[in-house]
């Protein structure tokens, strides 16, 4: 065959136009195994695990750091503290040290807890016990609608009444006794606040017996003054931590039972209690009773729900016995 320079001419434009093109002639890509892939897939997979971990760390964070101050959040760690009533103070009675304080100074209204104080302004006058109260339409809560199985005309000891104010809170008995006061119902009252002034307590004010009026107002420090001075009266404290009584009322006799269950449990040790419940005040819950064999003052005001106040009762009782088993420090910071 002959080769002419046409022909040379031709084959070089075709070698220089195919080096021209060089991808399209290259050899084609290796395929990614599927091996690969997968491996792939499952960091990706990790990397959005961990940054889903990464937020929800994030929001408990701001979480806690948005608790309110003299709020705690929860802890469990058994050495620390960490209650759900508003305001709660912890007295150890032997050297008169708060082992645990929070909101202790906020002035609240105190419902029922009102009754410790009524007691002792009746038994402060020296009165006659067996001497018989009657019940008037004066004595019926027309503020709040509250019941009594004390109807208008019932007669009962003076005794009688003081034990259904501080075992149930009876309120037409506590205001039956204000009313039996030397000077009558005005006369309580100053008394009530004159001995609130004489222990200390320069935080409270009482404008009735019975606690269901919201200008009763008083501070945790304060009421823990009031329980041990309360506690010095023996009466009081039998009253107070009765379990149940019947009561002859009208020619009936009728059951009434204690409105803190935790009298009745074998392992308290309970010397005075009083509830209170008002919508201002909460659920309130004062207590003298012995942990750790410590005497201690409790006081828990404005607890939400039913059972928050027996459960605080049972977090502190928990806590000093805790501490005092592991010779450890009570600590709720």
């Amino acid at each position: 065959m002959r080769i002419t320079q046409t022909s040379v001419a031709l084959l070089a434009t075709l070698l220089f136009a195919a080096l021209a093109a060089g991808p399209a002639l290259a050899a084609p890509e290796k395929r990614v195994k599927p091996a690969t892939q997968k491996k792939t897939a499952t960091t990706q997979k990790k990397t959005v695990t961990t940054q889903k971990k990464n937020v929800v760390a994030q929001k408990r964070n701001v979480r806690k750091a948005s608790i309110a101050p003299g709020i705690e959040a929860p802890d469990q760690d058994a050495g620390r503290l960490a209650l759900q009533s508003g305001a709660v103070v912890v007295v150890d009675q032997e050297d008169g040290d708060a082992l645990y304080r929070k909101n202790a100074d906020a002035v609240v209204p105190i419902a029922s807890i009102t009754k410790l104080m009524t007691a002792m302004v009746v038994l402060d006058s020296i009165p006659d016990l067996q001497a018989p109260i009657t019940i008037t339409d004066e004595d019926v809560d027309y503020l709040r609608g509250s019941r009594s199985r004390l109807g208008v005309g019932a007669t009962i000891s003076r005794e009688t009444a003081l034990l259904l104010a501080l075992m149930s809170s009876e309120n037409r008995a506590a205001n039956a006794l204000g009313r039996h006061y030397p000077g009558g119902l005005p006369a309580f009252v100053a008394a009530m606040n004159r001995k609130a002034s004489e222990l200390g307590m320069h935080h409270s004010r009482f404008e009735e017996p019975t606690g269901l009026s919201s200008n009763n107002v008083s501070t945790a420090s304060d009421l823990a003054r009031m329980v041990a001075a309360a506690h010095r009266y023996p009466l009081i404290r039998e009253f107070s931590t009765t379990p149940g009584a019947q009561v002859e009322v009208s020619g009936r006799l009728l059951d009434y039972n204690n409105t803190n269950s935790l009298v009745k449990s074998p392992t308290w040790d309970i010397g005075l209690s009083k509830t209170g419940f008002i919508h201002e005040a909460g659920k309130c819950l004062v207590m003298q009773a012995r942990v750790a064999n410590r005497p201690v003052v409790i006081v828990l005001l404005d607890s939400a729900g039913k059972l928050t106040r027996i459960g605080d009762a049972n977090r502190i009782k928990r806590w000093m016995e805790s501490a005092a088993s592991g010779r450890r420090p009570l600590t709720h910071a």
